[in-house]
């Protein structure tokens, strides 16, 4: 490719909407091109490094036993009716109307569709297991586009679904993935952590991401450097140390004036946040059936004033298919008439019975807590439990772990970063599987639900990614594997007859060879080509130059070494196809 013809420039200043590394040096390299937010195009030197990684992607697939098809991108609203997902992406899922009124949606995912599809091929468990793949753009309509290719509302993806006879099937399947998943990361320079995550609107029961630490991630991650756990701040235990046994004492109500808030109260009384008892009232909204509709009510949680509450874990464990802090009307609505003194009991003695209450597991191990009284300006000293608690009282790990906190299989310290998500698997079970009826006879002739994996990563982020963690302060670094081209031949004053004569052969030499070559044959100053060079992150540099052609020689660099070599011309393609051993 001659750089004179090259679509795309170069930007010489700081893009100022640029806001992670991977943005500003996509942008600048004149990789992609923004059409509105969250939407991108991919201009030529950004699509062959996306056609780069495609290809690592596939050769992995392919290598792991995958098919690759192609789903439409257009699909009914009545499958994910089936399935009720259309609650559960809610305002994520774009939806249109045709001419005749009927609903469709853009596919943010295509569980539903390659259901549908095996559903209607596979019959006995002759036919199992398949893994099938494909590349294909999805929509989503986030609501806060960000990072560049990051976060977008319209980016490709690569999407398999495994779909086995039996759980040891899916397990093989599913190990199958993760190790294709490692290959791929490997080869687009990249190391994530494998991370145990909650599977959200996918769906399932077990799911792991793959998170490449990087201070632009939306992440956070919590693992231990003792031992491989590692989980999505979402997912993550800990281990909770034992505390001294403490007896428990009466109850004693005690005068609080308007101390609403932990860390007034905790001043007020001059107890530590962590013997305080806080309260949340959160409402929740629970997907019954076709018949019965939508439920909702008021859920009371307690916890440790110096914990938070894990929204998502909450979410989970009460199967809610919308959780959010209740509002003041909804508190009363409740029975909750002291929003800020809101206690498991009363100064008399009588537990609270409504509404729904759930106990972080961390409340059993305190003793002699302090809680509200369910009285204006009052707490309780020395609430323990389960004396004092509702025998419907539910205990779960609803706290969100923490840096510092115990790892919960080998009780060291866990340590905390940010990281990008570059892929996620899940095993789904039977769950899509028996909602759109995708069965198969086993050897007995008895009819059984297929399980299902499902493995997705996100193409456009996975270049995010590389850049952002591939890169120094004069551009991107891009490993061989998916650079835009091998080499970028470098040609100082084109003006010059025997540079420009010399530097064509080279071109020629080097694709005959069958090397990738970005030739820069414009009339620019040495300093704008190097710049160029380092800027767009191609592996190698060869540079002819009057002085050079003078001594029938070239420099060769590598761009991700500060020294150069000055090799003859007669031996400059065997010392080029040595630097660039292919990936």
């Amino acid at each position: 490719m001659r750089y004179s013809q090259l679509f795309g420039k170069t930007l010489r200043q700081e893009p100022a909407e640029a806001e992670t590394v991977s943005h500003r040096l996509l942008l600048k390299a004149g990789m992609i091109h923004p059409l509105a937010a969250g939407v991108y195009s991919y201009l030529p030197l950004g699509w062959r490094v996306l056609r780069k990684i495609e290809r690592v992607i596939r050769e992995e697939m392919d290598s792991a036993g995958a098919q690759e098809i192609m789903m439409p991108a257009l699909q009914p609203i009545e499958i994910w009716q089936e399935t009720g997902r259309d609650q559960a992406f809610g305002q994520n899922l774009f939806t249109l109307k045709d001419r005749r009124d009927r609903i469709l949606c853009l596919g943010p995912t295509h569980e539903e569709v390659v259901t549908d599809l095996v559903r209607r091929n596979v019959k006995s468990y002759r036919d199992l297991p398949v893994i099938l793949y494909q590349i294909q753009t999805k929509f989503r309509d986030e609501a806060r586009p960000r990072g560049g290719l990051l976060r977008v509302r319209e980016f490709d993806m690569k999407d398999a679904y495994s779909f086995d006879a039996d759980d040891e099937g899916l397990e093989r399947s599913y190990q199958a993935m993760v190790q294709a998943y490692k290959n791929i990361f490997s080869r687009c320079g990249l190391s994530p952590l494998q991370v145990e995550a909650d599977s959200g609107a996918i769906g399932g029961k077990d799911s792991n991401e793959f998170i490449q630490l990087a201070e632009s991630g939306e992440d956070l991650v919590l693992y231990c450097s003792n031992c491989d756990y590692a989980a999505n701040l979402e997912k993550a235990t800990f281990s909770r140390p034992p505390e001294a046994e403490e007896e428990a004492r009466p109850l004693e109500k005690v005068s609080t004036p308007g101390t609403t808030t932990i860390a007034a109260l905790s001043d007020y009384l001059r107890v530590p946040r962590e013997r305080l008892l806080k309260a949340v009232v959160y409402w929740a909204t629970y997907r019954k059936d076709a018949q019965t509709g939508l439920a909702e009510g008021a859920v009371l949680v307690f916890i440790a004033g110096d914990r938070e509450v894990n929204d998502i874990k909450l979410k989970n464990l009460l199967k809610a298919s919308e959780l959010r802090p209740a509002t003041d009307e909804e508190v009363k609505s409740a029975g909750i008439l002291y929003a800020g003194f809101i206690g498991p009991s009363y100064a008399n003695g009588a537990k609270i019975v409504t509404p729904h209450m759930v106990l972080d597991e961390g409340v059993p191990q305190g003793s002699n807590w302090v809680a509200g009284a369910n009285e204006a300006d009052h707490h309780l000293k020395n609430v323990n439990y389960p004396r004092d608690f509702s025998n419907s009282a539910y205990l779960a790990d609803i706290a969100t772990a923490r840096e510092g906190d115990q790892c919960p299989k080998c009780a060291r310290p866990l340590q905390q970063a940010r990281g990008i998500e570059v892929g996620h698997v899940f095993k789904l079970g039977t769950f899509f599987t028996e909602k759109l009826g995708a069965s198969y006879l086993d050897s007995q002739g008895s009819q059984r639900p297929i399980i299902m994996g499902c493995y997705g990563i996100g193409v456009g982020r996975l270049l995010a990614a590389s850049v952002e963690c591939n890169n120094d302060e004069r551009g991107i670094v891009l490993p061989l594997s998916i650079a835009p081209f091998d080499a970028y031949l470098c040609a100082l004053n084109m003006d010059n007859s025997r540079v420009q004569e010399e530097a064509e052969r080279v071109y020629q030499m080097l694709q005959k060879a069958g090397l990738e070559i970005l030739f820069d044959d414009r009339l620019e100053t040495a300093g704008v080509k190097f710049n160029d060079a380092d800027l767009l992150g191609i592996p190698l540099r060869v540079t002819i130059s009057p002085r050079m052609v003078a001594r029938g020689s070239a420099e060769v660099k590598r761009r991700s070494e500060h020294e150069s070599q000055v090799v003859s011309l007669e031996s400059l393609l065997p010392t080029v196809q040595a630097l660039l051993p292919r990936a």
